[in-house]
């Protein structure tokens, strides 16, 4: 009987995997069955495809199965993700520093943008959407800044998949007005969420590059729109960018142009 909230193949392909990881010279079936606790069938069928996915890999010779090399590429990717986080947070503290408003890192994710990283503001009242929050692309400065540098027809791709959702009376609610605000964006290198996902909210955002010159993310502040008036947004974003373009060089990153 599966646990709530748990397919059980998946648990049992997991566990074979972690198993599989602890045996640096391999493992045969038989002893693979006996830790996890499967039927050496049961053991068998899974491990076929985990083999056929790259995770796993038989040795005919040894008769031994071992690790596959696509685990190995998950675990890069898993490093390199830590590393960016790693890598970003003193610019966030810098840029927290500088605005005194909550430091956000995003990235994008099924049509949302996730915040991973945050500095909070040192005032008592302040802007906070906790790591792990969400927010829809088009409601997000952060999320404007990443699909900024994508051509027209993948953001009208993104808005057809996953639609508009108005937050508030400010969000956007037609491609014509999407279309605006993203040649905004280009055209001065920040994005800027206007009260659009949360009343009372603004918030200034600026893409980071990878080192294949692809957007790997944005940096933003966010801060109450009464601290952070309209005729402010400008020297603000000056600064979010510039602050994103060090990032981006500290991490090696092309900005393309």
């Amino acid at each position: 009987m599966e646990k709530l909230g748990t397919v059980q193949s998946v648990d049992r392909a997991l566990s074979l995997l972690e198993a599989l990881a602890a045996h640096a010279d391999g493992v045969r079936l038989t002893a693979l069955a006996r830790e996890a606790g499967l039927a050496p069938s049961t053991t068998h069928r899974l491990l076929a495809t985990l083999e056929r996915r790259g995770f796993a890999q038989f040795d005919p010779a040894a008769t031994r199965w071992h690790i596959g090399r696509k685990a190995f590429a998950v675990g890069v990717a898993f490093t390199r993700w830590q590393s960016f986080i790693a890598a970003a947070m003193p610019f966030l503290r810098r840029l927290r520093d500088l605005s005194r408003e909550t430091a956000n890192l995003g990235v994008l994710e099924d049509g949302e943008v996730i915040t991973v990283a945050q500095v909070e503001s040192r005032e008592i009242i302040r802007a906070i959407a906790p790591p792990g929050g969400r927010a829809p692309v088009m409601n997000s400065g952060m999320g404007k800044a990443i699909v900024s540098t994508w051509p027209d027809h993948a953001i009208d791709a993104l808005v057809a998949r996953h639609g508009l959702r108005p937050a508030t009376r400010h969000s956007l609610t037609t491609m014509d007005a999407v279309r605006t605000e993203i040649a905004l964006t280009r055209g001065r290198g920040y994005a800027v969420d206007d009260e659009e996902f949360t009343p009372g909210m603004r918030c200034v955002a600026a893409v980071v590059w990878s080192p294949t010159g692809d957007p790997v993310g944005a940096i933003s502040i966010s801060a109450l729109a009464a601290r952070l008036p309209v005729e402010g947004l400008a020297a603000m974003g000056a600064s979010v960018r510039g602050l994103a373009d060090d990032l981006t060089g500290v991490m090696g990153g092309v900005k393309p142009g």
